[in-house]
């Protein structure tokens, strides 16, 4: 699945490619090895060093991710960063820190700590992680920028916030794709519903 969804958001070179719920790193090493067949020289290559950006909450998975870049080749892999994405106002994300392509599973069933929906606008405000995560990598993609998100049931076919979202989310991207996942892909974690979203800003679905 996850070498599936980076295919589909097909990173080019001189892209930049942003997890921001990181985990161990499996969609950055996928990206890693799908530009890389793109790399033909050394200034090529130092390209690729610098394409790719994440964000990990917790230290085990955040540690283990940094492993996981340098056994794939990136020699310095400073821009994966311990934080929580979610801490951040959505409104301090500006122009240039936007980016080409993104690929996230982002933490679903989950409830954020107090105070993290207060960075939301009133109508996102929510403690549920997978539905801030969806606002926020709405903000975070450039014009023409895509994206491949793996996102449970409740985001999509919800009421009330969940359904200002997705309105949200029509607008501002096309939601080209849904592939509907079988109830046991991440089981024994999660027995919810699952379904990966691959989408593109712009221009409304």
């Amino acid at each position: 699945v996850t070498q599936f969804m980076v295919d589909m958001v097909n990173p080019q070179l001189g892209e930049v490619v942003l997890d921001p719920a990181t985990g161990t790193g499996g969609f950055l090493v996928c990206a890693i090895e799908h530009l890389r067949k793109q790399v033909h020289n050394a200034e090529q290559e130092a390209t690729l060093q610098n394409s790719i950006r994440g964000v990990e909450k917790k230290q085990m998975p955040h540690m283990l991710c940094v492993t996981n870049l340098l056994l794939h080749g990136i020699e310095v892999p400073n821009q994966i960063r311990h934080d929580n994405t979610l801490a951040r106002p959505l409104i301090c994300w500006g122009p240039s820190e936007r980016v080409h392509c993104i690929v996230a599973n982002p933490p679903f069933g989950g409830k954020e700590e107090d105070g993290i929906e207060n960075n939301f606008p009133s109508n996102f405000r929510t403690k549920e992680t997978a539905d801030l995560f969806l606002a926020l990598i709405i903000r975070l993609l450039k014009k023409d920028g895509r994206a491949a998100v793996v996102l449970p049931d409740g985001t999509m076919f919800g009421d009330g916030i969940k359904n200002a979202l997705k309105e949200h989310l029509l607008e501002e991207c096309n939601l080209h794709t849904i592939v509907r996942l079988p109830d046991s892909v991440f089981k024994p974690y999660a027995n919810v519903g699952t379904n990966l979203l691959f989408l593109e800003k712009g221009e409304p679905t």
